[in-house]
């Protein structure tokens, strides 16, 4: 399968998207190439992406994409641009744009950012640079323009915040410039075809051919340093995991924190899932049980949770049974509806976020959930794997909308008998 991540630069309409084979998705996103549609040995052409709005797709998604055997090749926009930085690492980068990104002829987003429409559709709405500069380039070739003219046009041009690079925005600067003559040489080749001095989608078809045309293995796993397993990274990855269950699309990331914030036997789970770790290394060294590595540790003098900090890889089943294990259809329903309450303040109030929750409500909550005090409150989060009482009240801010509403309806039902 070959997943085509575009949006402003190439139509829907395109004949090559609509290929055997190929699916389109709209511009990527940080956490987009975690989704579970893009499978091992599949190919991604990576040509357009959002970053001013939404967090951009980070390198390090990238990286864990090709050293799972996926192929990424890039071109045209933020492909383009990231395939020049990550070529050494067997990203494939196609194009004029690509080849002026590594030869420094270029740098930055700002050359090939547009505005886009705010729809579905994705439409460009403003000219980006790299296409500016072509054009210029193509009217010096013919002598429309001479060299110190399009530079210093090139100049005016690029001092038009991206945004606001419109057609209509290019044709003022050209008539500020005293350059009428060039913008109406432009208008009448745009006339001819719509898509004259298009060279971000030249770039975008050039790449989406050569995905097409070759069937050849993907990435070599071996090829790629696992520098992407960071902490930053697991938490990227873990909040990407998203799995169908009693009919409920539900982040595996919440239901675990559910289990760790409500479940009174979550301690146990948790020391369990640290044997697993300690009998079963990451590392592929020497299992070995946890009293025994305890032992070695600190004497045995304190508890397994306080010495070892087990890191949770969502994407693998084995970690998510033992974690879940005590998991409810009841507790399930608890975290759709948790979510569902989120998701509703953020659109209630544009701008929310967990970080918004006063620390003071979430840690009440856990306070009155664990039922403990304030000196057991870091070992009660730890035995839990929330390693301390500040981790403990972060997570658990997500919950804080959907438990304050039921809350306020079973205070309301009491008042009401």
């Amino acid at each position: 399968m070959i997943h085509v991540f575009v949006g402003p630069t190439l139509a829907r309409s395109e004949p090559q998207l609509a290929a055997t084979g190929v699916r389109v998705w709209p511009p990527a996103r940080h956490g987009d190439l975690f989704d579970t549609a893009i499978r091992d040995g599949d190919t991604v052409v990576l040509i357009d992406g959002l970053y001013h709005q939404v967090p951009a797709l980070r390198h390090k998604e990238i990286l864990a994409a090709m050293g799972r055997g996926v192929r990424v090749v890039g071109a045209a926009s933020i492909g383009a641009l990231r395939a020049a930085e990550l070529s050494r690492y067997g990203m494939l980068g196609v194009g004029h744009i690509y080849t002026a990104y590594v030869r420094g002829q270029i740098d930055g987003d700002d050359e090939v950012a547009v505005g886009q429409a705010p729809d579905e559709e994705f439409n460009a709405l403003t000219w980006p640079l790299v296409n500016l500069r072509h054009v210029l380039d193509l009217a010096v070739s013919t002598a429309v323009l001479d060299d110190d003219r399009a530079a210093g046009l090139l100049q005016a041009l690029r001092a038009v915040y991206y945004p606001q690079r419109t057609w209509s925005a290019v044709r003022a600067v050209c008539r500020r410039q005293g350059e009428t003559a060039f913008a109406g040489w432009l208008a009448n080749k745009r006339e001819q075809d719509r898509h004259f001095g298009d060279l971000k989608r030249a770039d975008a078809l050039a790449a989406i051919r050569i995905a097409l045309a070759s069937t050849t293995e993907a990435t070599d796993k071996a090829g790629v340093a696992p520098g992407w397993e960071t902490a930053y990274f697991r938490h990227w990855s873990n909040a990407a995991v998203r799995e169908r269950v009693d009919g409920l699309e539900l982040s595996t990331e919440d239901r675990l924190v559910y289990q760790q914030a409500f479940d009174p036997a979550f301690p146990e789970r948790w020391t369990a899932y640290l044997e697993h770790l300690s009998l079963h290394p990451a590392d592929g060294g020497p299992g070995l049980p946890l009293a025994e590595r305890l032992a070695r540790a600190c004497g045995g003098g304190l508890s397994a949770d306080r010495v070892f900090h087990g890191a949770v890889d969502l994407r693998d089943e084995q970690s998510v049974k033992l974690l879940l294990a005590g998991e409810t259809a009841e507790d399930r329903r608890a975290v759709a509806r948790y979510a569902d309450a989120l998701a509703w303040t953020r659109r209630s109030r544009p701008g929310f976020s967990t970080a918004a929750v006063r620390d003071e409500v979430a840690r009440d909550l856990l306070l009155g959930v664990w039922r403990c005090d304030e000196g057991e409150f870091d070992s009660e989060a730890s035995a839990r794997g929330l390693g301390q009482a500040a981790s403990a009240v972060e997570a658990a801010k997500r919950f804080v909308p959907g438990f304050l509403e039921e809350t306020k309806r079973t205070e309301t039902a009491r008042g009401g008998c």
